[in-house]
């Protein structure tokens, strides 16, 4: 795979359990995020579009596969518009049904829908034409939602296994886009457990800092 990004800066947290235990660095990680206030939270969001902006891999790309944040995430809201006003082609996933993504272009907040998945938090949407699961592998950049990812390029998801699809289908088309995973500074740790079938998000080289959010 291609080299990754991220926003964040490297903290002293060092991840030692086995695989087993994602799901409670899982719920710890969350945990830290819904405790942030919601004046911290849009800080965050608001440095992150002056931030990622900056990074060459944004900076540089034509095509750029984007997503809505929700709940705690960090915020997307104000980045999707700063990409958008900088005459890049944005694309926003939609969940199907198995937890893959299709894909749509972003036209502006207007262009956004609630959408209800059963068992899944209501998500903004897309309401322009889906474009296809392949729609992704046109992008230059994929901005990868996250909980944590280390200095190997190792990334903890939620466990959907929805980007996974995405990292893979990118693979079989030869297509080796810039990865930019978007994460608070505290969620940038040491060692971030792995199972076999976890491939890390770079092939070689170190991950390029991307400053904080």
């Amino acid at each position: 795979m291609s080299g990754y990004t991220h926003i964040g800066k490297v903290c002293d947290l060092i991840v030692t359990e086995h695989p087993p235990e994602k799901a409670a660095l899982r719920r710890q990680l969350l945990a830290a995020r819904r405790a942030l206030s919601p004046e911290s939270r849009a800080a965050a969001a608001r440095a992150l579009a002056r931030s990622a902006l900056a990074l060459p891999e944004l900076a540089g790309a034509r095509t750029v596969a984007a997503y809505v944040s929700v709940g705690a995430e960090p915020g997307t809201h104000e980045l999707l518009d700063a990409l958008r006003a900088a005459g890049k082609r944005v694309l926003l996933p939609l969940l199907l049904p198995d937890n893959d993504l299709d894909w749509a272009a972003y036209e502006g907040p207007g262009s956004l829908a609630e959408a209800a998945h059963p068992g899944k938090m209501r998500l903004l949407e897309p309401s322009g034409p889906a474009l296809g699961p392949e729609a992704v592998t046109a992008a230059d950049a994929v901005l990868l939602p996250g909980l944590a990812v280390d200095g190997r390029g190792m990334r903890l998801g939620r466990g959907g296994g929805s980007y996974d699809r995405v990292l893979a289908r990118l693979e079989r088309a030869g297509r080796h886009p810039a990865l930019v995973v978007l994460l608070y500074d505290e969620e940038v740790v040491a060692r971030v457990p792995e199972e076999p079938h976890d491939p890390p998000l770079q092939a070689g080289g170190p991950p390029a800092g991307g400053g904080g959010v």
